[in-house]
């Protein structure tokens, strides 16, 4: 699986990688790179981290399964995650809080991913987590089908997290 991740997105919604950016926005990416990196390991799969700004080419790290990408203005992070969404297709899935940026994956055939969920998959380990992504559902909307299945985007999007938490 391909994953998409919207860096400072990610880093902005956990306290500990907002408080590694807080002393610089340079340890604030290690910080999401080595979790990244241990994923990459761990899964197998391939990781693009996406972040806004340009400070230098595109680098590699992890033995080549994850890559990092700096939007060149006048484009941002979201508009190349989005380009990136719409390439990779139903093989991905994309992590981001924006629901843009999520909305845009989802048209594109990408599981999309809350940065918070994903966060915690990778801090949570095998199998932890699982039972508050079978209770989410939106109040006041009446729904047919099984009330206790999972939507088509919840499903992929819970289909994808389980990759990260199994060893």
């Amino acid at each position: 699986m391909r994953w998409l991740i919207d860096g400072y997105n990610v880093i902005r919604r956990d306290p500990d990688l907002r408080a590694r950016e807080a002393e610089s926005l340079e340890a604030g990416r290690r910080a999401l790179l080595a979790l990244v990196a241990g994923a990459a390991r761990a899964s197998g799969d391939s990781f693009t981290v996406v972040f806004d700004g340009a400070p230098g080419p595109a680098r590699a790290a992890a033995g080549g399964q994850v890559e990092v990408v700096f939007s060149r203005p006048p484009r941002t992070a979201d508009d190349v995650l989005m380009e990136l969404a719409r390439r990779a297709g139903s093989g991905a899935a994309l992590v981001s809080g924006d629901r843009r940026v999520q909305d845009a994956a989802r048209r594109a055939g990408c599981a999309a991913v809350d940065a918070e969920a994903f966060v915690a998959a990778l801090d949570a380990g095998a199998g932890a987590g699982d039972d508050r992504d079978d209770d989410d559902e939106e109040p006041g909307r009446a729904k047919r089908g099984n009330p206790r299945r999972l939507s088509k985007d919840a499903r992929a999007a819970a289909r994808a997290l389980r990759r990260l938490r199994s060893p």
